[in-house]
């Protein structure tokens, strides 16, 4: 199996889980936690496929994709009496995915022979949206329009891909660099709770 295919194959099935965890948190009924995690876990690179002129969407081509979003959401639901901040464990499969699928909107760029930070804006699209619209969802202020450090770990990851491409080195795993890199900088993101300036006073 190739490495995006596995690649897209774990960052569908964690956003999956984020997406079942944040759902639970609202108390939603079964039918609504599997909608939660399948916009969360597809959403984002449906969007992008939409703006690249992908059609039918590659979701709508695989069913393998809608089964790992049951399979991730029926795992979810199993573990809820186990776990007991649903909200960490969303934030941890939340940053695994951002890093799966930031790798999957570059290279769709690439793909493309797009300039690099049109790239690195469709990494950040497919990482992001579907957590985007999985908030909106939820009646939810999306992560990325707040504070939080969310898109910026996307981009962060997508200059340091680009930025090895450029030294080149054979056998150097680009991609998987670029991958833990996001995923390692969003978790200790959280772990300090690492936020961006704002500019409104305190009330």
């Amino acid at each position: 199996m190739e490495l995006l295919k596995v690649i897209d194959i774990i960052g569908i099935a964690a956003f999956s889980i984020a997406g079942a965890f944040a759902a639970m948190e609202k108390k939603l009924d079964i039918f609504g936690i599997f909608i939660i995690a399948f916009v969360t876990a597809l959403g984002g690179g449906t969007l992008r496929d939409v703006l690249i002129g992908v059609g039918p969407v590659n979701w709508l081509l695989d069913i393998s994709s809608g089964l790992i979003v049951l399979f991730g959401t029926i795992a979810a639901m199993l573990f809820t009496t186990v776990i007991k901040n649903y909200h960490k464990i969303l934030l941890l499969f939340d940053s695994i995915g951002l890093g799966f699928f930031t790798i999957l909107g570059i290279q769709a760029g690439i793909s493309l022979e797009l300039h690099p930070v049109m790239s690195i804006t469709l990494g950040t699209i497919t990482a992001c949206f579907g957590g985007v619209i999985r908030d909106i969802a939820l009646n939810n202020i999306p992560l990325i329009f707040q504070k939080e450090i969310y898109a910026t770990t996307c981009i962060f990851g997508g200059i340091i891909f680009f930025l090895l491409q450029k030294v080149a080195i054979p056998g150097m795993p680009v991609d998987i660099i670029c991958l833990l890199t996001v995923v390692l900088f969003q978790l200790l993101a959280v772990r300090y709770d690492w936020r961006l300036p704002v500019i409104y006073r305190p009330e």
